[in-house]
Parts: structure tokens; sequence; C-alpha cells
């Protein structure tokens, strides 16, 4: 599974930082359905190699999914899609929605787009989803 997610792995010279041009794909492909809960993850050296990269990006960029609780990092296992999360109450989904929002609002501005129009957009592709 994860042969197909290196081969659709793409870098571009848009300035963002390489990490986070790999860490939004990664959660790209999670949101389309593409990575399932549980499916392990390309090694990072994998990763680094496949892109051309230096290994600390990667790691960077898989530290970051780590603590967006999007995947798993198990010493001598590998990383792994995250299950889904228990529960939570409303106070923690609360500041959940917070930390992501501002992680968006974040990406948004450091690639210059309209944070208004992204929000429509959001709004938009949930939608379609329902």
């Amino acid at each position: 599974m994860h042969t197909d997610l290196l081969k659709s792995l793409r870098l571009d010279a848009s300035g963002v930082p390489i990490y986070v041009q790999l860490r939004d794909q990664i959660l790209r492909h999670l949101g389309a359905g593409v990575l399932d809960r549980g499916d392990q993850m390309p090694t990072m050296r994998e990763v680094a190699v496949a892109l051309k990269i230096d290994l600390n990006t990667v790691r960077h960029a898989y530290d970051e999914l780590e603590r967006m609780g999007a995947i798993t990092l198990v010493r001598g296992r590998g990383s792994f899609v995250a299950q889904p999360p228990p529960a939570m109450g409303v106070r923690a989904q609360v500041a959940q929605i917070d930390r992501v929002a501002k992680q968006v609002l974040a990406t948004a501005s450091a690639t210059g787009i309209d944070p208004v129009a992204l929000a429509d957009r959001i709004k938009a592709l949930a939608k379609q989803k329902e």
C-alpha cells in the first residue's frame, strides 16, 4: 500500500517548506481515504530516498503528523495511520478544532491564501462529502 503513497508524493518549488508539503500531502491522502486506519506508513528512509530529501526533513513531517494525532510512531515497528481517537468531551473537541484551525490558518497565510475563501471552500467540500 505504501508504494502507492510513495509514487504519489510530489514536492514543488512553491516556497512552502518541504516538511509542510509532505505533511499536508499525507493528510490529504488520509482525508481522501487513500490511507486507512492502521495502515503502515512508508519508513522515513523510504520517503527520503524516493523524494531525494534529507531524512531529518521527513522526520520533521512525521513528528508533526504524530503530534496532530494522524499517525502513530512505534519504535522498532514503524509508523502507522492512527486509529480513531476515543470519543472526547466537548472541551477537548473544541480545543482540537482550535488547534487544527490555527494550523490551517498558518498554512493559508504562508501560501498567500485568503482565509475566508478557504473557509468557504472547506464548507463546500464538506457538503460534497455528505
